[in-house]
């Protein structure tokens, strides 16, 4: 029987150098859903991301990725399985124009219009800024170019690590925007995310990491709705962090 899940981790564990940062962890993310990835500071959500994009080499388990393993893979060939990532830092190019930016999004074929179209769509600003260079964007127009390099190719899935960092609340409602188009479009998310207000509007499954481990799996809005459930998991409720 095949595996309903797209991206699957098991028993994965990750050392950096002599730290040991994730323990076994366990994780299942159907397609065309959207799951949030939440914890404290240090439970090891970004090293996770960084381990599933192959940044990081899992020391032990198993990553499988449409029923095939990625776990020796480079992160080219991940990428070419059709995984976008869209680190904390965006990697962006800042000397380099928002055309030229999304250009490094593209394989072979270069930028198709049909792509370009759909960027655009979801995000009108960076058509404005198209010939400035990224240095020369607001910390919210970078973001969204960031995200719109990853989806100028056409991806299976999009692996994200706090986009709304430091971002006023109307850009963060252009990214919850953006993300809801996404998933509405099929795309399957897995979103690290510390803005409790976008995890809650936008998540359909959350997985919840402490100490580098996956200590509460279920849905979104089942977590939204749970006030003590909030305070054990995470050391406030929702409705506290905006």
């Amino acid at each position: 029987m095949a595996d309903p899940a797209l991206l699957r981790l098991a028993g994965v564990h990750t050392h950096i150098g002599r730290y040991h940062i994730l323990h076994g962890v366990d994780l299942a993310l159907g397609e065309g859903r959207l799951m949030m990835l939440l914890g404290r500071n240090g439970a090891g959500k970004t090293t996770t991301l960084r381990t599933v994009m192959g940044l990081w080499r899992a020391s032990a388990g198993e990553i499988l990725f449409a029923g095939s393993a990625l776990t020796a893979l480079d992160p080219p060939a991940i990428a070419r399985r059709g995984i976008a990532y869209v680190p904390e830092t965006m990697g962006l190019f800042a000397g380099l124009s928002v055309r030229e930016n999304l250009l490094l999004g593209t394989g072979p074929g270069g930028l198709a219009a049909s792509r370009i179209d759909e960027v655009l769509a979801l995000f009108p600003v960076l058509r404005e800024k198209w010939e400035l260079p990224a240095g020369a964007l607001s910390g919210g127009q970078k973001q969204m170019l960031a995200i719109g390099r990853a989806m100028v190719e056409t991806r299976r899935m999009l692996v994200v690590d706090e986009p709304s960092k430091g971002l006023a609340p109307g850009v963060i409602d252009q990214l919850i925007a953006a993300f809801a188009r996404l998933k509405a479009a099929g795309t399957t998310i897995l979103l690290v995310e510390q803005n409790f207000a976008m995890a809650a509007a936008l998540g359909d499954d959350v997985a919840v990491m402490d100490d580098g481990r996956i200590v509460h799996v279920g849905t979104m809005a089942a977590l939204a709705a749970d006030t003590a459930l909030q305070v054990r998991l995470l050391g406030l409720h929702l409705g506290s962090h905006q």
